[in-house]
């Protein structure tokens, strides 16, 4: 045997050995032809114990029949190892199972003297519901029944005593048979009702626990997206291709810039430029999300937040003089976060903006108009440590915060503008005292 042979041969084994399942088969398919296989296989044995018995018990009758059966269940089989069609293999396999059977018996005289060899038929019905699908299996079932019928048909008008005498089966022969043959095909139907069902379970597991796991992967999709989103809009982003922009009355917004960030990150490593950035901007997102304000996003050493967006926003713009005052005070008392020591200016502005998402691909939810520019000029036109205030925020603060008195400040392309800088609550202890009007 040549080398090329050798390696037909050994691939012949290998597919039979794995039932004929090809590595792009879907999970059905494999269970088909695994059930087939076995099947095929747990008939074959079946014949030839069948005959050991037979010769063990005495009777003498033509081997010719089980061994024409076996030897078609196998050929068959090993075409379609060789063809790879498995769709012709479990006709035809299913085919010799149905009718192999009943020649049997026609061949051996009537049903009871078979031992009801033709209960082995019906591995082709339960063999079509479980290899190719419940609806084509009727057609199966009614040739068995029919076939079944025919056979008793004929034992019934044609069977005489003189055929009876002609049988040489022993009637313990055939009576131990009948039992036999009832177990052995209930045996091999519950083996492969249990396998296709146990096969099942194990892909409804399987199915689940996919599931399972993108249901997580969703859920952590949807934190990601509402850590880049607010709430609404990444809810319309998910049920909508249409573009997403928003025209607000009235949001007050905040810009927070760290003093001197360039010169500090000069003397640091961008590990440990991006470690102090990283602390500093987690802690404003936790001020953030306790007062109920909108973040949307860090510029640089910029960082940007809003209140106005959401239907529940509340007191949005005292929410945002809180969280200035917060971060303020943070930066010069929690050296955890700020050991370096850097300052923030802070500018605040109310009124319309302009809101929606930008791009398609790394896209971020951003706001225009006026009052995002102003909150910006005044925050860079800003002393470090102070809260600058635009004159709508100042008045609609003014009861319950306490503000320096203002300055007018110049902004190009807008000229001189009033400003207020907020100390903090009323009557809230440490006001500002270090920032008075010297600076």
């Amino acid at each position: 045997m040549n080398s090329r042979e050798s390696n037909l041969s050994s691939h012949f084994l290998e597919r039979l050995r794995n039932a004929g399942i090809e590595p792009d088969d879907g999970e059905e398919l494999r269970l088909n032809k695994s059930l087939l296989m076995l099947a095929t296989g747990l008939a074959s044995v079946g014949i030839m114990v069948w005959v050991g018995i037979y010769s063990i018990l005495g009777p003498q009758f033509s081997t010719t029949i089980p061994f024409v059966f076996q030897l078609l269940l196998v050929g068959n089989m090993a075409f379609y190892i060789q063809s790879r069609n498995f769709d012709l293999f479990r006709v035809t396999q299913l085919s010799l199972f149905l009718f192999l059977p009943f020649v049997a018996q026609w061949a051996g005289g009537t049903i009871i003297s078979t031992s009801g060899v033709v209960l082995w038929g019906l591995l082709a019905p339960v063999g079509a519901i479980l290899c190719i699908g419940v609806r084509q299996s009727v057609g199966w079932f009614i040739a068995w029944v029919a076939l079944t019928a025919l056979s008793g048909a004929v034992d019934f008008y044609l069977a005489d005593s003189h055929l009876a005498l002609k049988s040489n089966v022993p009637i313990r022969t055939t009576v131990v048979f009948f039992a036999l043959n009832f177990i052995s095909v209930a045996t091999i139907i519950y083996l492969l009702l249990r396998l296709s069902i146990d096969e099942k379970r194990k892909a409804q597991e399987s199915l689940e626990e996919a599931h399972q796991l993108i249901k997580i992967e969703q859920e952590r999709s949807e934190k990601l997206l509402l850590n880049i989103l607010p709430g609404p809009i990444a809810e319309r982003l998910k049920n909508s291709n249409k573009t997403i922009a928003d025209g607000f009355a009235d949001v007050t917004v905040m810009f927070a810039d760290i003093v001197n960030f360039t010169q500090v990150a000069a003397n640091m490593s961008p590990s440990q430029v991006f470690s102090m950035l990283n602390r500093i901007f987690s802690a404003f997102d936790e001020l953030a999300e306790q007062f109920g304000l909108e973040k949307i996003k860090t510029i640089g050493d910029a960082y940007m937040v809003a209140g106005g967006l959401n239907e529940d926003a509340g007191d949005y713009s005292a929410s945002i003089a809180d969280m200035a005052v917060a971060m303020r005070d943070m930066l010069r008392r929690d050296f955890s976060i700020n050991s370096s020591q850097l300052e923030i200016r802070i500018g605040i502005g109310t009124g319309p903006i302009v809101a929606g998402v930008l791009g398609k691909k790394k896209f971020i939810y951003d706001l225009w108009g006026d009052t995002v520019n102003i909150a910006s000029r005044i925050t860079s036109e800003g002393v470090p440590g102070m809260i600058q205030c635009d004159t709508t925020t100042y008045h609609r603060l003014a009861g319950n915060f306490d503000f320096h008195e203002p300055q007018t400040i110049y902004l190009k392309g807008k000229g001189n503008m009033t400003v207020y800088r907020l100390i903090g609550r009323k009557g809230a202890a440490g006001s500002e005292d270090d920032y008075s009007g010297s600076h």
